[in-house]
């Protein structure tokens, strides 16, 4: 199966040496033809699945418990602005 590597590059914005080019042909040519053996292998009585262990999910009911009031949270804090930590900005160069 020939596989057009120029386009796929092109769509995806990337720019390819000619050794690249043939590297991906022949790769994607080759996935491809496995793709194709595994559609004419027959599932016609083989049950749908999302996984084979049986594992189920395993939760828990959210539960509260008593946490620390505002005032003692912020209590060790040197820098604090209306009941908040203050902390120097990360995406500028401000205090």
């Amino acid at each position: 199966m020939k596989v057009d590597v120029l386009h796929i590059a092109k769509l995806a914005n990337l720019t390819l040496s000619k050794e690249e080019i043939a590297k991906y042909e022949e790769q994607l040519s080759s996935i491809l033809s496995y793709i194709d053996k595994l559609q004419k292998v027959d599932t016609k009585n083989v049950p749908e699945t999302s996984q084979v262990t049986g594992l189920e999910n395993v939760t828990s009911d959210d539960q509260t418990f008593p946490s620390l009031s505002q005032d003692d949270a912020l209590s060790n804090s040197q820098n604090k602005h209306n009941g908040l930590f203050k902390v120097k900005g990360i995406l500028n160069d401000q205090p």
